[in-house]
């Protein structure tokens, strides 16, 4: 089977890159610099020479808060670049796999798992650039591709979250974290694997929405507990704040755990849950994080 990977340098197209070419599969992964999927043409000129079976979008425009002030722009690449992306694979006999994000929800009172059917409802325009690249997606592809959305990523390639908290551990002083977020956090190397697994089976029986994220939920005072428990750091230096000490200019959902009903449909197994990934993940963090200078 032939893979094309979009976003092929990114945190996530990285992972899935190594995880298709460990499983021995033809894989082509291509980065902003080889594909800007902006551009129709260069879409559909790369699907058609690379001849894929199966196209994995992780491209995409990830700054969250920019997003609120260049929506235009943010668009043209989580909106339009899907589309283009859906109609080449459509012309060239292709299925598609598209990753997406937990910020097309924003329900303020929700307090349990989302379900894959659940009704989108963005509250920032980063979600809203999202949403209308799974529906361009769906309505071009409605029986040959998959939406897979994740949240909270971190993985052994570039920074995150989990990458800064393993810094601090190292250091010293106190280090205040939102306690009033809830969510997912997800190894990215997870979440390929689950996009390894899904692609062969994407037809009539596997197609629609799918949530990629790791079972379980915690706050970001919690994941970062964890990471500074896992490297033996004192938890004392580790302060709960709420939102409200560090504003943004994007909305964060307060509550947004994605469920994973879909994943059995598709006769495979649910996600791990997070702490577990969490704990195999770190020692390759950190190994990376010491290997390589930033």
């Amino acid at each position: 089977m032939r893979w094309l990977v979009t976003g092929a340098n990114g945190l996530l197209g990285r992972d899935t890159v190594a995880e298709l070419t460990r499983r021995g599969e033809q894989v082509t992964g291509l980065d902003r610099a080889a594909l800007d999927v902006t551009r129709p043409d260069a879409v559909h000129r790369a699907v058609r020479d690379h001849r894929p079976d199966l196209v994995v979008n992780c491209a995409g425009w990830t700054a969250v808060d920019a997003a609120e002030t260049h929506e235009p722009d943010a668009l043209r690449v989580n909106g339009d670049g899907p589309r283009h992306l859906a109609e080449a694979c459509a012309a060239h006999d292709a299925r598609l796999l598209h990753v997406s994000t937990d910020y097309v929800f924003g329900d303020r009172a929700r307090r349990t798992p989302y379900p894959e059917d659940h009704p989108p409802a963005p509250r920032s325009a980063y979600g809203r650039t999202k949403l209308a690249g799974e529906r361009a997606v769906l309505d071009t592809l409605p029986g040959t591709s998959a939406v897979v959305r994740t949240a909270w990523l971190y993985g052994v390639h570039g920074r995150s979250f989990v990458r800064t908290m393993l810094e601090r551990a190292e250091g010293d002083g106190v280090v205040e974290v939102v306690d009033d977020q809830r969510g997912q956090p997800t190894w990215s190397a997870d979440v390929a694997d689950r996009l390894a697994d899904l692609g062969p089976l994407i037809g009539p029986h596997a197609h629609g929405v799918f949530h990629a994220t790791a079972a379980g939920e915690a706050t970001w005072y919690e994941l970062a507990r964890e990471v500074f428990r896992h490297v033996g750091a004192d938890l004392e230096r580790v302060r709960p704040v709420t939102s409200a000490a560090f504003p943004r200019p994007a909305p964060r959902p307060a509550y947004c755990v994605l469920g994973h009903g879909r994943w059995r449909e598709a006769g495979l197994e649910r996600p791990r849950d997070w702490r577990t990934a969490l704990h195999a993940a770190l020692p390759l963090i950190r190994e990376e994080t010491r290997g390589v200078p930033e």
